[in-house]
């Protein structure tokens, strides 16, 4: 009988359970990346690398990136003659480094302006304002950053357009104005218009004159993004559906570039993502402080599952669905539009353990499989 070292077993034994494992790992960017980028919203503490359990998370399951805060006007501009690029830099080496899809957010956004912004009341001030924030920072990033929000949130959710310090300013041609300017500070750079609610009817025919305008005009729009701060019960189904369906009739791409579900009462029917909207808390509006419970967690996951079933039916139309932030520990709707409720809003818990809702998103993919 010949010889065989148990050496060379053992080593054997443990090199095929690692390969086994491998091949046994699932991510969400790896069950989706023949249908759209799986993204998230990263902070300034994810971009530095802080925790390195939150990073392999990051890196585990999304291959497309948006800055949550740090590429926002009042921290890359915050003096009419000073630019920061410290985070933004760091934002897009890491996205490079990971070989993920980088998205930028935003250039032109009435809310978190840097207060010397917020002063300016001559439409020529505002116009030298315009081009040389967007030629900068688009030029800066050309060819590293894919896409951009250029705009975000001009309007209301009637379909009008806000009353913003823009287009007190300038009236709506701005929005043509900043659409031009990005497009020729990066000719190859995707350009987006982004906004919540709308998917909601009014504002969806808002958001659908305000494309046709500017490109009508001149402007290159290679994409809307519908925010999807959603709620367990809305919007439906089908108005989600009607909009992807309307917006790519335009001859654009659809992205859903915010995800999240809350599961917290919501007595004034606010929708959407206002972040000025605050309100006093009660104990009545922070049912859930240590735990959701399961019959919340059941609607959840099929909330989640039906969302993503129907991202899969329009996957041809749909370029990035990107969740919100990594995790429920640190998402915004925990402070808004009450301070320090818990929220449960994300597929991944405070733990960075993932919950039903990931699994479900993960299962519409191994039936179909």
């Amino acid at each position: 009988m010949k010889f065989i070292n148990p050496c060379l077993l053992a080593v054997t034994a443990v090199l095929f359970v690692n390969c086994s494992a491998k091949k046994g790992v699932t991510s969400l960017k790896d069950v989706y990346k023949k249908d759209f980028y799986i993204g998230t919203a990263l902070s300034a503490d994810q971009i530095e690398e802080k925790d390195a359990k939150v990073d392999s998370l990051i890196k585990k399951e999304f291959n497309a990136i948006t800055a949550e805060n740090i590429m926002k006007s009042m921290y890359t501009h915050p003096q009419k003659d000073k630019y920061d690029f410290a985070l933004s830099d760091k934002f897009v080496a890491y996205g490079e480094k990971n070989k993920m899809f980088i998205h930028g957010h935003t250039l032109i956004w009435h809310s978190q302006l840097a207060p010397w912004m917020e002063k300016i009341e001559d439409s020529t001030d505002m116009k030298a304002f315009m081009r040389d924030h967007i030629t900068t920072i688009v030029s800066k990033y050309k060819g590293r950053i894919n896409s951009w929000d250029v705009v975000n949130e001009a309007l209301n959710d009637d379909g009008t357009l806000r009353q913003s310090i823009f287009f007190k300013t300038l009236g709506e041609k701005y929005l043509v104005d900043a659409f031009k300017l990005a497009e020729k500070a990066d000719p190859k750079v995707d350009l987006y218009y982004n906004d919540y609610n709308i998917e909601e009817p009014a504002k969806r025919a808002g958001a659908i004159a305000l494309i046709k305008k500017i490109k009508a005009a001149g402007g290159k729009v290679d994409g809307v993004g519908i925010q999807g701060h959603w709620r367990l019960q809305s919007p439906s189904i089908e108005e989600i559906e009607k909009s992807i369906l309307e917006y790519s009739a335009l001859g654009i791409k659809v992205a859903f570039t915010e995800l999240d579900i809350t599961v917290l009462p919501n007595p004034w029917d606010l929708k959407g993502a206002d972040v000025n909207q605050k309100f006093e808390g009660s104990a009545k509006m922070n049912p859930y402080p240590e735990k959701l419970p399961d019959s919340v967690q059941t609607q959840l996951v099929e909330r989640y599952a039906s969302i993503f079933k129907l991202f899969l039916k329009h996957k041809d139309k749909i370029s990035r669905v990107t969740f919100w932030g990594v995790y429920d520990g640190q998402s915004w709707l925990n402070d808004w539009p009450i301070k320090g409720r818990t929220n449960y809003p994300l597929p991944f818990d405070k733990d960075l353990k993932h919950k039903q809702a990931y699994d479900s998103i993960l299962k519409l993919k191994k039936t179909k499989e």
